[in-house]
């Protein structure tokens, strides 16, 4: 069965990006830390950055679906980027998209656990949530592995990693990374209560 995994950048407060919704700028993009993370998650890399750092033919190590909210999805195509994974199967979860402004962009306005539950079925490699705060929280009870790209940031306010309900959970941790720059990259599995 495949997994959902939740890769995200976050601060040390746990905000995703800024009360705006916008790409945030207070993540370190350059450093020790930023050719590892892509070596490891070429995935996500946005395919119009692909050729710019040399990896428009790496194959994908972990993931060939994508999952967005329509906030974060919303991101890219306030710049005019209508799907910024089109190496990836890329699904937009919204109940007020009516439609899809790329053909290359799954749009699903049903229930998302029980899309992720269908989609874990089927043959594949892993399945990335990308963002944001809303669908993490919604899709909380199926995400077996979170990746945490830890930067050494308090913003304060935000966009949270989750935003749901008071629910707490234990993760175990799998995999620790750390830079001189401060960035950690956090893996964490789901405890089996």
């Amino acid at each position: 069965m495949r997994k959902l995994t939740y890769l995200v950048a976050t601060t040390l407060d746990g905000v995703i990006t800024g009360p705006a919704n916008d790409n945030p700028d207070f993540f370190l993009l350059e450093g020790p830390h930023a050719e590892p993370q892509m070596r490891e998650y070429p995935e996500m890399v946005p395919t119009h950055l692909r050729a710019q750092v040399g990896i428009e033919d790496v194959p994908h190590r972990h993931f060939d679906t994508v999952l967005q909210g329509r906030a974060s999805y919303e991101v890219g195509l306030r710049e005019g980027t209508t799907n910024a994974f089109r190496h990836l199967r890329s699904i937009v979860f919204s109940t007020t998209m009516v439609q899809s402004p790329d053909p290359s962009v799954e749009l699903v306005r049903t229930d998302p656990i029980a899309k992720v539950r269908e989609l874990k079925q089927e043959p594949g490699r892993g399945i990335w949530l990308c963002g944001g705060g809303r669908i993490a929280g919604v899709l909380r009870p199926e995400i077996d592995e979170l990746v945490l790209k830890l930067h050494p940031v308090v913003a304060g306010s935000g966009v949270r990693l989750f935003d749901g309900d008071f629910a707490p959970e234990r993760w175990t941790l799998t995999d620790q990374r750390a830079w001189d720059n401060g960035v950690m990259m956090l893996s964490y599995a789901r405890s089996a209560t």
